[in-house]
């Protein structure tokens, strides 16, 4: 199999991974949504990851790939501000959970490129 057409199925299940981490330990998530947003954190937190499953399975699949990877990558884009909110807040915690965190900003910019990518691969495989 080609690296162009592993990539897609790379990136399908890093989004179910990630998906499936909102439901089995969901406080980490719970965290990172910000106070302003209507709601309860953990029903940002569930909805998030379902919307991660739903991308997870347009991405896998060739016929929806496009569109689901359009969409990752403005999900990518939309989710950097809960990224540097949790930056921000753990400003005081220990230095590697501290590093993690501020690490996270410049991986989701590989991410929404990676996304990205997929999405114009697949324009020119349809």
């Amino acid at each position: 199999m080609s690296r162009s057409a592993r990539s897609p199925l790379l990136l399908a299940g890093l989004l179910a991974a990630a998906g499936a981490a909102h439901f089995t330990a969901p406080r980490p998530f719970d965290a990172m949504v910000p106070r302003s947003l209507p709601g309860t954190p953990r029903t940002w937190t569930y909805a998030s990851g379902v919307v991660e499953l739903a991308l997870a399975a347009g991405v896998a699949l060739p016929r929806t790939r496009r569109i689901a990877a359009r969409a990752t990558t403005a999900y990518f884009v939309g989710i950097f501000p809960a990224n540097v909110k949790m930056a921000v807040d753990w400003q005081r915690r220990p230095a590697p959970l501290r590093a993690a965190a501020v690490g996270r900003l410049p991986l989701q910019v590989p991410l929404v490129l990676w996304a990205r990518g997929v999405a114009r691969n697949a324009e020119r495989t349809s």
